[in-house]
């Protein structure tokens, strides 16, 4: 699947949820609802490293925690991408690929 089919797919489960919930998804909303998932992301990072209590979840569920909360993380960054219209493939190839090895680059 591509960058694009995968964001259409997400878009998808992002409208159901924001029509059951009655979430009206604006810039605002987008922003503090990433936030709220690297948060997420953080504390799971922290049970399954042994810095925070792991509330009797074991290392198989510390992990998958963790994996989840990757996956929340990624879908939430292409929400609000989509939402403002920005290509990401493009951007990072703007912004990333162009220092990849065997590339001229100029540093900014």
């Amino acid at each position: 699947m591509h960058l694009e089919e995968l964001a259409d797919e997400v878009q998808a489960v992002s409208d159901l949820y924001a029509g059951k919930h009655a979430i009206e998804r604006t810039d605002t909303w987008f922003l503090l609802k990433l936030q709220e998932e690297v948060g997420e992301l953080t504390q799971a990072f922290l049970m399954k490293t042994g810095q925070a209590r792991d509330k009797g979840r074991s290392a198989a569920e510390l992990d998958e925690d963790f994996r989840a909360e990757v996956a929340d993380v990624f879908c939430q960054v292409l929400l609000p991408a989509r939402h403002h219209a920005i290509d990401l493939e493009a951007a990072v190839a703007e912004k990333w690929l162009v220092w990849r090895p065997g590339r001229t680059a100029v540093a900014e």
